[in-house]
């Protein structure tokens, strides 16, 4: 009976032991990692924003420049076209000029 008590007595002694020690502290460091995660992914966040806006900037040059050449192209064609079209109605009032005389002859 006494080492049955000793052991209860022995037993109490230890629970009370590990029950004084405090409770370890939650580190402050992972609320720090965790700000420092969100700066980061503002950042990056910011960056790829930027990125988008200037490559969306830069397609739309392209395209106005690519309008600006067709056109350029299209009004040089249609220049030609009509310089052909001239030419070819000055030789023709030419070769009709110069078919009337002969046939009134």
């Amino acid at each position: 009976m006494k080492t049955t008590i000793a052991a209860l007595i022995a037993g109490l002694f230890a629970t009370a032991a590990f029950a004084q020690t405090p409770a370890p502290a939650p580190t402050p460091a992972p609320v720090a990692a965790k700000a420092e995660a969100k700066e980061t992914k503002a950042v990056v966040k910011a960056e790829a924003k930027e990125a988008k806006a200037e490559a969306k900037a830069e397609a739309k040059a392209d395209v106005k420049e690519a309008k600006a050449v067709t056109r350029h192209a299209k009004a040089k064609t249609k220049h030609a076209a009509k310089t052909a079209a001239a030419k070819a109605e000055a030789a023709k009032d030419t070769t009709v000029a110069a078919a009337t005389p002969a046939a009134t002859k």
